[in-house]
């Protein structure tokens, strides 16, 4: 199975007084970094897209322009966009910044299981919230996303062929406003 890495980037911001994606991870990197290095150690050959504003600490990488209308039309614009041929895309936004390898690694080999096809988006659904971000997405299902009619990421979700799995993994959990950034470093101390 070929993994490409679609990291979302296009947030203002605002909510943490700066893009989330140049914010300082404990791991001594910023949050988008940190995402990349976690994709590229279980996926070492698998291409990285970035969907947004450029990771400032990784000029290096693709970054796609962004339409600035939300995450579905991002995506939507993403799939209508020539990428490189892969399997599936783990299709991760910068605030999810909780993973780490062994986790990519268990999610990866659980939707595996799941859909040995790569027929299917492949979502998580951590604390009954469903969250198609962070899920694995296969290549094929682009062109079907791309004219998507759904609004939501929830409704884009469930208007693909799906699949969704239950899971406890940390990295489900986002880190969008202050306080669960402070919450999330104090966990990192």
């Amino acid at each position: 199975m070929k993994a490409g890495l679609l990291l979302l980037t296009g947030g203002r911001g605002s909510r943490m007084g700066a893009p989330k994606q140049d914010l300082p991870h404990p791991s001594g990197t910023t949050w988008g970094t940190h995402l990349v290095t976690v994709f590229q150690s279980v996926c070492p050959d698998g291409p990285v897209q970035v969907l947004g504003e450029a990771l400032t600490d990784r000029p290096d990488l693709p970054v796609l322009e962004d339409p600035r209308q939300g995450p579905v039309a991002a995506l939507k614009h993403w799939a209508a966009t020539p990428a490189p041929s892969v399997d599936l895309w783990w299709v991760v936004a910068c605030d999810q910044v909780r993973w780490r390898e062994e986790d990519l690694r268990s999610w990866m080999a659980l939707a595996q299981a799941a859909d040995p096809e790569q027929r299917h988006w492949v979502i998580g659904r951590s604390d009954w919230y469903l969250q198609p971000l962070g899920g694995l997405l296969p290549h094929g299902l682009r062109p079907a996303l791309a004219t998507a009619k759904a609004a939501s990421l929830r409704a884009l979700a469930e208007s693909l062929p799906h699949c969704i799995l239950d899971s406890t993994l940390p990295g489900w959990r986002d880190v969008d406003t202050q306080e669960a950034r402070k919450a999330f470093e104090d966990e990192s101390v």
